[in-house]
């Protein structure tokens, strides 16, 4: 069948477009940015995909699709892009709609959240409007809405690790107690696969959730159980929202605006209602426990196919960050190092093992204070570590960079920061002619920018000539 697949470059779309071509259908793409689009990855399947680049919210980036697509996914969503998330959602469902009607596509499949609680959350509630955007005439509606989403690299997942890893004790607030039904990443592509042409759930919508009934208190600690860590949890009622947003933006690695939301939606009940599609798909239910064993293979064997800080969220460059590609050299702050270098590969391996578990060779408690003084002043701060332990494609996040160019074979890696400065600033590593060159370049904004470049640059002294030299050393 022909596909038409949106959120292609995010948590489910990744994943899914995997069993969409390894099961012999022809994807067409729609993504914001083809440029975060990397085709070496599908080399196998080069022939049964396409891209083409949308952006739901500018009718004007809306060219027409190819007529004959017979299935669409939409798996769009903007709860981490603004505070105003709701009204950028109907419009991009509206325009997705529009855009599809004028095919022959027969079915629009839509994973969403569950919305069985009488008073929902902004977030949910926002959820619950696209699907009576994307209801129309012209395509039958599949609708599946999914509980909490457990996999290597989910948010959930994450920010659950987290917490648990990172805090013996937790003083936290009574949303702890509110109960939930996880579901595994694999069952939800299993359902996503599974609905795909069938009638029967034509214009329904079906509630997909594990076979666990469990608060956030006992997820906690079942995680805390599998990772052999005791854990104290203890309850609080004083916790007003706002602080519950702060806690868990500070503690964890997602963004504030992220976090303000799943606190709302956390202080609601989100349990399924009971359906049959399970048992009509084939599809086993997994437990939360076997969930979070699968997540664990998954991250040991350095095997994630997809997180979800793959995508930009509220960073103020979002798809204009490609403009930053060529690094400039009129007014701007250089802090350029150059060492001599013997093993090539050796250091081709540190550098594209750079940052998150592998830290950043030197001084890394000085980076863990820059991350955290990020964190302060609304930035991504430290905590987003890297996918891979190994490898790095363009368009990743490490820590608080985003890979704007990675290339082995070149001897190149250039990365764009996103924490908060007042500027740009980009980080380049190159080796050539037995050499490796470091450099930091950065391109103040005001008054405020230079005297931030003056104020860091003794740290930069120590901090770059340590790293350079890691990186240089045999060893």
């Amino acid at each position: 069948m022909k596909i038409f697949l949106t959120g292609a470059t995010g948590y489910i779309g990744k994943r899914l477009l995997i069993q969409l071509l390894s099961s012999g259908h022809e994807v067409i793409c729609s993504v914001r940015d083809k440029k975060r689009f990397d085709l070496s990855l599908y080399e196998n399947y080069k022939n049964q995909l396409s891209v083409i680049e949308h952006d739901y919210n500018d009718v004007a980036s809306l060219s027409p699709i190819d007529q004959d697509i017979e299935i669409a996914f939409y798996l769009i969503h903007s709860m981490s892009a603004n505070a105003d998330f709701s009204k950028a959602e109907k419009i991009s469902a509206k325009n997705f709609a529009e855009t599809v009607e004028k095919t022959n596509c027969q079915q629009v499949i839509y994973l969403t959240g569950i919305v069985n609680d009488e008073q929902l959350s902004k977030h949910l509630q926002s959820r619950k409007d696209v699907e009576k955007e994307l209801q129309s005439d012209s395509y039958a509606l599949t609708v599946l809405r999914a509980g909490i989403i457990i996999g290597s690299g989910s948010a959930s997942f994450e920010i659950i690790r987290d917490l648990v890893e990172k805090l013996p004790v937790m003083v936290a607030p009574k949303w702890l107690k509110t109960l939930c039904q996880p579901i595994a990443i694999r069952n939800v592509v299993e359902f996503l696969m599974g609905v795909m042409g069938k009638s029967f759930t034509y214009n329904k919508h079906f509630d997909i959730a594990g076979p666990d009934v469990l608060s956030y208190k006992e997820m906690l600690l079942i995680f805390a159980k599998e990772r052999n860590l005791k854990r104290t949890i203890i309850s609080v009622p004083v916790l007003s929202p706002k602080i519950s947003s702060y806690w868990l933006y500070f503690i964890t690695s997602t963004s504030y605006v992220l976090a303000k939301n799943l606190v709302e939606s956390m202080k609601i009940n989100v349990v399924a209602e009971k359906n049959d599609l399970a048992e009509k798909l084939g599809v086993k239910l997994l437990s939360y426990r076997e969930s979070l064993k699968l997540s664990f293979d998954k991250i040991e064997q350095n095997d994630v196919l997809s997180t979800w800080y793959d995508s930009f969220g509220n960073y103020k460059y979002s798809k204009d960050v490609w403009n930053f590609l060529e690094v400039p050299t009129m007014g701007v702050f250089k802090d350029k190092k150059v060492r001599e270098i013997k093993n090539e590969e050796l250091t081709l391996d540190k550098i594209f093992g750079i940052g998150g578990k592998n830290g950043w060779y030197h001084a890394n408690y000085l980076w863990s204070l820059r991350g955290s003084i990020d964190k302060l002043f609304g930035g991504v701060g430290l905590k987003r570590g890297r996918k891979n332990s190994k490898s790095i494609n363009v368009g990743d996040s490490i820590d608080f960079w985003r890979v704007l160019y990675a290339s082995r074979e070149e001897k190149r890696l250039l990365l764009f920061a996103e924490m908060k400065v007042p500027g740009e600033a980009w980080l380049e590593f190159k080796i050539a002619d037995g050499k490796l060159t470091q450099e930091a370049t950065f391109r103040p904004v005001g008054i405020l920018g230079r005297l931030y470049w003056y104020a860091v640059l003794p740290f930069h002294g120590y901090i770059f000539n340590g790293m350079i030299s890691k990186l240089a050393d045999e060893k």
